[in-house]
């Protein structure tokens, strides 16, 4: 086949990749405010907990639909598992319970500085070096969170210093779920993989969730209806079914990138639907944490 043949092959699988991760961004974007609401009517981990179950039936049941072999071999299973811990268990669990403290925008910004943690956890654990424009990146997402905690007086930045240490901590135990990933990947076709992975991680959050509040069906008004089923059909399926597909069209490193308009939209959207403060510190955060981000994934 000559390259005329293959290039227009080509240019449309890379134009669907980026619509794919365009949809991709916007789902996750979008469920922070989509999150912040539902927990105003739910306790923050059984709202969580809840819809990853339901996600990861709906992804199992596309991953049948596809004739993907659902069996996970006994060597993958340890893998399965540490990941679902890091990436989805903790993740879940701590910026669920963040967003008590937070707004749903600032709780966005902090948990995408999981590139820079990333780029610094890999120096010990993957002997990558850290050099000088990984420092940078680091000291750049720091100043965006320093000025997310001043952004309204320092009354209000202890207020909110447990949201910070609870998002910064699923941020860096995502990072190292990643790490994982990367040094021991998993044998799995993509929708089988999130499947076992967000069903795994769920359950932990979904029984600890309900040892301390049992959530009761009359509490949820049509508009919460509404978001439990966007948190289960579009964040946990169709958002996470576009990212693999665009991860296979795509260079890891340009859908990476990609995924930096996720706390854009999450900001943008919580001051438009929650009303949510978007001052000159917000939007000072924003930049400096995103910068350090993008200098982090282009290092």
């Amino acid at each position: 086949m000559s390259d005329l043949d293959i290039s227009p092959a080509r240019s449309r699988a890379a134009a669907t990749g980026f619509v794919l991760l365009a949809v991709t961004s916007v789902a996750w974007g979008l469920s922070w405010p989509v999150t912040k609401f539902v927990i105003s009517e739910w306790p923050p981990l059984p709202a969580r907990g809840f819809t990853g179950l339901a996600g990861s039936l709906a992804l199992f049941a596309y991953a049948r639909l596809r004739r993907d072999d659902l069996r996970v071999p006994r060597a993958q299973w340890m893998r399965v598992l540490v990941s679902a811990f890091f990436n989805v268990t903790l993740w879940m669990v701590v910026m669920g319970i963040a967003l008590l403290w937070l707004p749903a925008g600032e709780t966005s910004v902090i948990a995408f500085t999981m590139p820079v943690w990333t780029a610094l956890l890999a120096w010990p654990l993957l002997g990558e070096r850290l050099t000088s424009l990984r420092v940078l990146a680091l000291i750049m997402a720091f100043g965006g969170i320093a000025a997310l905690l001043g952004a309204n007086g320092f009354a209000a930045s202890l207020a909110k210093l447990p949201g910070v240490l609870l998002a910064l901590s699923g941020a860096i135990g995502f990072a190292l779920g990643t790490i994982f990933l990367k040094r021991f990947p998993i044998a799995l076709p993509g929708a089988t993989s999130a499947a076992w992975q967000i069903g795994l991680g769920c359950i932990p959050v979904t029984l600890i969730g309900l040892a301390f509040e049992v959530p009761r069906l009359d509490a949820l008004s049509p508009l919460g209806w509404a978001a439990l089923i966007y948190l289960t059909l579009i964040q946990f399926c169709v958002a996470y079914l576009c990212w693999f597909a665009a991860l296979e069209r795509l260079p890891a490193s340009v859908a990476a990138i990609g995924t930096l308009a996720v706390p854009v939209i999450g900001v943008v959207a919580s001051a438009i639907v929650l009303h949510e403060p978007l001052g000159w510190g917000q939007i000072a955060a924003l930049i400096f944490t995103l910068a350090g981000v993008v200098l982090a994934t282009r290092s």
